[in-house]
């Protein structure tokens, strides 16, 4: 488990917008380790983990693109039925609320990636390390 840099990146939802981020990061050599998007009628907005957060936000910055750094807490875990729950129930109980989380894993991997914004990432850290 680690913390880490998200940039939130407000785009324009046209077809190949993303195409052109991801082709800058390539660019760049940044890899993305997770990514979200959310779309509503007039932008698109992409939550991302990368290898470089600092590069990767001067580059967006340099093209004019809106982003935005939070921290957020990077959990491998096991994928298994009742492992989001047990790390759920460890957050409710000390009253850390989960603001938004993503992860994906394929089916047959033992291990997994969460990402979680949550409003106390160093006390959430803390308390699941324990």
């Amino acid at each position: 488990m680690q913390l880490a840099t998200q940039l939130a990146l407000f785009l324009d939802n046209k077809p190949g917008t993303l195409a052109r981020v991801c082709d800058a990061l390539s660019a760049a050599r940044i890899n993305i380790y997770a990514i979200s998007t959310s779309d509503t009628v007039d932008h698109s907005v992409v939550r991302m983990v990368v290898s470089d957060a600092r590069k990767a936000l001067l580059l967006f910055e340099e093209h004019g693109t809106l982003v935005v750094e939070t921290e957020v807490l990077l959990i491998e875990g096991d994928n298994k039925p009742g492992s989001l729950a047990k790390i759920c129930h460890k957050l409710a109980s000390a009253k850390i609320n989960i603001e938004y989380a993503y992860c994906a894993t394929p089916p047959d991997a033992r291990k997994g990636l969460l990402i979680l914004r949550v409003n106390n990432a160093k006390r959430a850290m803390k308390l699941l390390n324990t």
